[in-house]
């Protein structure tokens, strides 16, 4: 039987961005059923914490929990959990600080993780990464924060100094919101992009095309696809954005949107 709900659920991934993430979780949750304890993942994302849910669901007599080292983080671990487990899961997790001089050098985001991922360290081992003008906070799996401390020396050329931080030195994530009235000529991606993201349509269709788009946390390669209630898109650079209502057709027929863009 466990082996049968093992193999729908890897079906039912397979050839999706998913595939590789559902198969070591829907063993983690049967190992924690098995051992009657816990068993901790790496760093998801907002989609593989779906899937973790998904399966914890399927599997039976396991719970997931999740934490991601502070409030709001977006990227998290799951703790498949026994439900005959008394404890309290540890999660595991580190904050180190990579500091440099504001002055002379201004790193972002994508510079502080290309350089981890330069150290040959998988994307599991990485949780959020909190950048600001002259440092950033990054989120990692606490066997490798020593790797890191150690090892990190430069980011985009930078020289940086990286110690260890305590995780509550991180204040709970406040997302800035704005709530976006809009109608479109249909409910494609690329339509509902340009209006979130105050774009024409034709620059929303280049930035699917460059795979800076993703739908519910999967990348999208095709403008035309449809969205619907519920949906979340991201842009890389421009945030998320949520679709809230869909409000049906105007009298020039044009379909109205409640939208929801976090910054």
């Amino acid at each position: 039987m466990a082996q049968d709900i093992r193999e729908k659920i890897i079906r039912f991934y397979k050839g999706t961005e998913g595939e590789e993430s559902a198969v070591r979780m829907v063993d983690l949750a049967y190992q924690a059923q098995k051992n009657r304890k816990y068993k901790l993942s790496g760093f998801l994302s907002p989609y593989e914490q779906e899937i973790a849910g998904t399966i914890a669901n399927s599997v039976g007599d396991v719970k997931v929990d999740f934490d991601g080292g502070y409030v709001g983080a977006e990227r998290q671990r799951a703790a498949f959990v026994s439900n005959e487990f008394a404890g309290t899961p540890a999660f595991e997790i580190d904050v180190i600080k990579a500091e440099w001089n504001g002055e002379f050098a201004r790193l972002s985001h994508s510079d502080v993780l290309g350089s981890i991922m330069s150290l040959g360290v998988d994307r599991e081992h990485i949780g959020d990464i909190i950048a600001t003008k002259e440092s950033a906070k990054i989120l990692v799996d606490k066997k490798m924060a020593g790797y890191f401390t150690n090892n990190l020396t430069q980011i985009g050329g930078t020289t940086v100094k990286t110690t260890l931080d305590e995780l509550t030195s991180i204040a709970a994530k406040e997302e800035r919101t704005k709530e976006i009235k809009a109608t479109v000529a249909s409910l494609r991606i690329d339509s509902i992009a340009a209006a979130g993201f105050g774009m024409s349509r034709s620059k929303a269709a280049v930035e699917i095309e460059a795979e800076k788009v993703k739908l519910n946390w999967q990348s999208v390669k095709n403008a035309s696809q449809a969205v619907k209630e519920g949906d979340v898109l991201s842009m890389r650079g421009r945030g998320r954005l949520e679709v809230v209502e869909v409000r049906g057709q105007t009298k020039k027929g044009r379909i109205g949107v409640l939208l929801k863009r976090y910054f």
